[in-house]
């Protein structure tokens, strides 16, 4: 986790990646898929959250500078919408500023409207990530610029 930290930790200073705590990281390690390079040093990673019965997001896909343009990133979410739909999820969020990138995979920019119902339970959560889905107001001026995307899983295969 400590390798995570240290990949992302610098993506926070220039508003690419949103900032967390390492105890962050640790409550959700098993949620992490990580690349390591011949060193052992963390060089990608990212981790799918389960927020719903359908629903997951997409959190802290991050690429070291030296594996940008490799494919790393690709492979990386590719194994993350693979976990989805082996969990039987049929919907993935994420907040991004990479649109391009989460476009070439199947995400489009968000535009559904959630039921009363689900919205009532989904306020109830803590979690920022579920905020953020929900569009709430008090995530807003950390997540300026960034956009909402989600990507409809296709579990037949």
């Amino acid at each position: 986790m400590r390798g995570i930290n240290a990949l992302v930790e610098p993506m926070t200073h220039t508003g690419v990646l949103l900032g967390k705590d390492l105890v962050s990281y640790y409550e959700a390690v098993q949620e992490f898929l990580v690349a390591t390079d011949e060193e052992g040093r963390v060089v990608g990673c990212g981790a799918l959250h389960v927020m719903w019965e359908d629903l997951a997001e997409v959190r802290t896909l991050a690429v070291h500078d030296e594996q940008r343009g490799t494919g790393l990133g690709h492979r990386l979410l590719d194994c993350l919408l693979d976990r989805a739909v082996q969990l039987g999820l049929s919907r993935v969020f994420c907040l991004t500023f990479e649109v391009e990138f989460f476009s070439r995979h199947g995400f489009e920019v968000m535009s559904e409207v959630v039921d009363p119902e689900l919205y009532n339970q989904l306020l109830r959560s803590p979690d920022e990530g579920i905020a953020e889905f929900l569009d709430l107001a008090r995530v807003k001026p950390n997540t300026l610029g960034n956009t909402r995307m989600i990507k409809l899983l296709d579990r037949s295969s």
